[in-house]
């Protein structure tokens, strides 16, 4: 056998034929000058054309998209504001998703394909139905979106809207970066410059949207009259933008949206399963066909939904940033890499980090008192952090990072919800390597939990739907179970808890919120009644919840 295998090895060293070097040579010599490579050229540049100037700022209109409906109109009128033109574009659908995956490179993922997509939907319809020019379109627009969040292939999307742009036909349309800094990439002239001032507006503009939404999903689903919450929500959002715009008293304006909202009627003894939706931050923000329109679904079926704020995420990226700090001010030696800590106080800069997340916690918390968002918490970062560290590693960034993974461990330890349902765009990297490996021994450690992760691809509705029927009915089950364990376990009847709402209107408001006790609401309000019936069951009277229902 050895002598056989050094014979094959030999042959496979023998020197080709004579001549056969200048036949290949010959060959190579040919194709390049076939190919025009037997001369110089100068490197390919991809060209980010972004000058926007002040000159340029009354003839321009500033496009924005990508959040939810309320922040999208947030923010267009908190940059009106400034002087600026802005319009807000249409939510990504289906055809969005076809006009990004023609002019998109292959292998993206989802939000790359829909809101590149959406932009060249908006561009192409203002040429071929509007009547205007390509030319004029290039001049007189211009796309403002938000940076990316690690290592995923949505960090290249800039690129993306440069290559689909180019390839249909707008070719030097300006593509403005906002860094998750709060910097914009643009080029000389200043076109686009806002002040603290400015950017004040826009920032409170974002929060009164995380409020407005929150509300939105704790009373749609327990409405007496369908589309009376939607109807509300709207003119909420109406009176929340002409503040924003005029500069007028945003306090005012979340006060007028309480009463707005005050009005709806509402039903909380319906049991619903409430369904707490993570995973990618666009795939779980977006209220479009990005993620089949799920928060309208889940609603159709029965349950509430409990949905993540922008302001958790900003708190996210305040603490990634107080957790590098500090394990680099741990480190012997000179810090002089990027954003090292060379010739700088760690301390100071702690010192202001804290101070910013309890600045947003403050500016939050006021808005919601003001507009009625009653008994929502922040999430505690650290404890997400603390929940999540021994499955995963707080160094290996993007996407969620570590905050999937925390608040599944929350949502069951501490009973928030029914059930889990974890959403990612199609090969989403970051967020597939959490959903689909690490929760998968989260689940095993927690096997009450009710978790289901799923993709979206933009044509596979029919699939997902069917799979998060299947787990709704076990969350549903886990709902009824609850509320009478609640009735059982205080002694009290449907009909008795009906009988006390009704004298106590109160109880019924569509902004009352009962003290946590179980995952469904409904259960929540049958220990609220109990408490002030004085009947509140010997099991939780000791308990924080308990003493909390107990003082309420």
């Amino acid at each position: 056998m050895a002598t056989a295998t050094n014979h094959e090895n030999n042959s496979l060293q023998t020197p080709p034929p004579p001549g056969m070097d200048r036949e290949l040579a010959a060959f190579e010599a040919e194709e390049r000058k076939r190919l025009g490579l037997d001369r110089e050229r100068a490197q390919w540049v991809d060209k980010n054309p972004n000058t926007f100037t002040f000159e340029q700022r009354a003839k321009t209109t500033i496009l924005v998209s990508g959040l939810t409906h309320a922040h999208d109109m947030f923010v267009r009128s908190g940059i009106a504001s400034c002087g600026y033109n802005v319009k807000v574009l249409d939510c990504p659908d289906n055809d969005a998703l076809r006009y990004g995956k023609e002019f998109g490179n292959r292998g993206q993922c989802n939000p790359t394909y829909f809101t590149v997509g959406n932009l060249v939907k908006h561009l192409t319809d203002l040429r071929d139905k509007q009547g205007m020019s390509t030319q004029e379109i290039i001049d007189s627009h211009l796309f403002l979106t938000a940076g990316a969040c690690g290592p995923c292939r949505f960090g290249m999307y800039v690129t993306e809207y440069r290559k689909a742009l180019r390839d249909s036909g707008f070719d030097g349309f300006r593509v403005l970066l906002v860094s998750q800094g709060g910097a914009v990439q643009s080029a000389t002239g200043r076109g686009l410059e806002l002040s603290k001032m400015d950017v004040s507006w826009i920032f409170r503009g974002l929060i009164m949207g995380d409020v407005l939404n929150g509300l939105m999903y704790r009373i749609r689903p327990y409405e007496t009259e369908p589309g009376s919450t939607d109807k509300a929500i709207a003119e909420c959002r109406e009176t929340v933008s002409k503040a924003l715009e005029n500069r007028t008293s945003l306090l005012v304006a979340a006060y007028r949206c309480r009463n707005i909202l005050s009005k709806v009627k509402v039903d909380r003894t319906k049991v619903k399963p409430k369904v707490g939706v993570i995973g990618e931050f666009w795939a779980m923000t977006t209220e479009g066909d990005g993620n089949y329109k799920l928060q309208r679904f889940l609603e159709g079926e029965g349950a509430e939904v409990d949905i993540q704020l922008v302001t958790a995420w900003l708190m996210y990226l305040l603490w990634e940033r107080r957790f590098d700090i500090q394990r680099r001010s741990e480190q012997r030696g000179e810090d002089s890499a990027y954003r090292g800590l060379l010739n700088k106080n760690p301390r100071l800069m702690l010192g202001v980090l804290y101070f910013a997340e309890y600045a947003i916690r403050g500016v939050f918390y006021m808005y919601a008192w003001l507009m009625g968002l009653r008994a929502y918490k922040l999430p505690d970062m650290q404890k997400v952090y603390e929940a999540a560290k021994p499955h995963y590693n707080a160094h290996v960034r993007g996407g969620e990072g570590f905050m999937e993974v925390g608040k599944l461990v929350h949502n069951v330890v501490n009973n928030k919800v029914n059930m889990t349902l974890s959403v990612k765009p199609f090969g989403c990297m970051p967020s597939s390597g959490v959903s689909d490996g690490v929760q998968t021994i989260v689940t095993e450690m927690y096997p009450q939990a009710i978790f289901l992760p799923i993709e979206t691809s933009g044509d596979a509705a029919v699939n997902v739907y069917s799979r998060v029927q299947m787990q709704l009915f076990k969350a549903r089950q886990v709902a009824q179970k609850e509320v009478e364990n609640a009735l059982s376990a205080c002694g009290l009847t449907q009909e008795a808890v009906d009988a006390f709402i009704l004298k106590n209107p109160e109880f019924a408001h569509p902004l009352h919120r009962s003290p946590h006790m179980a995952g469904c609401t409904a259960a929540d309000l049958v220990y609220e009644v109990a408490a002030k019936m004085g009947k509140m069951p010997r099991a939780a009277s000791g308990t924080a919840a308990g003493t909390q229902l107990a003082a309420a």
